[in-house]
């Protein structure tokens, strides 16, 4: 299979669910109002690309690379983070939902999530080091063994995280949402 290269190219309401999009490199590209729902991208390299919405939920991710790209507004659920390239894995996303994804084991330090619903996401082993959950959603997230050392949780709603089954220090939270990490005491707060 042939490898290509794009670099600055603008892709405008393209159907990639029903013609993938070909395997290659995809530098400083605008992905706009794209459909990538159920999509094979296993082995395509995006680097510092913006996603704007996009619905590219469902999509297998075997083997891509995300180096510093942006995602707006944009349907994501059902991702498997954890099947792309580890190598330079970077992004940030903005009022996207992101439910039923995961992220498991995956290493993300300073991911910045504004907006964002991630609504039963796995963060199971994940290194969220710096990682900030701006106004999001988290109900039902999984946080086990996870890294949120110096995370900011202090606008998340919804979250539930044991403390002592999970790196905390020097997280960031406002004390309405604090009875989050009580939730396995199951006390009732007033």
């Amino acid at each position: 299979m042939t490898s290509i290269y794009r670099e600055d190219t603008t892709f405008e309401k393209e159907d990639f669910a029903q013609g993938a999009l070909p395997a290659g490199e995809y530098e400083n590209c605008t992905f706009a109002d794209c459909d990538f729902s159920n999509a094979d991208l296993g082995g395509v390299k995006f680097f510092e690309c913006e996603f704007t919405g996009c619905n590219l939920s469902l999509a297998k991710l075997t083997g891509t690379s995300f180096r510093d790209v942006r995602f707006k507004d944009c349907k994501m659920l059902g991702l498997r983070f954890e099947d792309c390239n580890e190598f330079g894995l970077s992004f940030g996303f903005d009022n996207c939902a992101l439910d039923h994804s995961s992220f498991y084991q995956t290493k993300i330090k300073q991911t910045v999530f504004k907006k964002s619903q991630l609504r039963e996401t796995d963060f199971t082993g994940a290194d969220l080091t710096g990682a900030v959950f701006e106004n999001c959603d988290l109900r039902r997230a999984a946080f086990a063994g996870t890294i949120i050392e110096k995370a900011d949780f202090r606008t998340a709603l919804n979250y539930s995280i044991d403390p002592d089954n999970n790196r905390l220090k020097k997280a960031r939270f406002a004390m309405p949402g604090v009875a989050g990490l009580l939730d396995k005491y199951d006390i009732l707060i007033d």
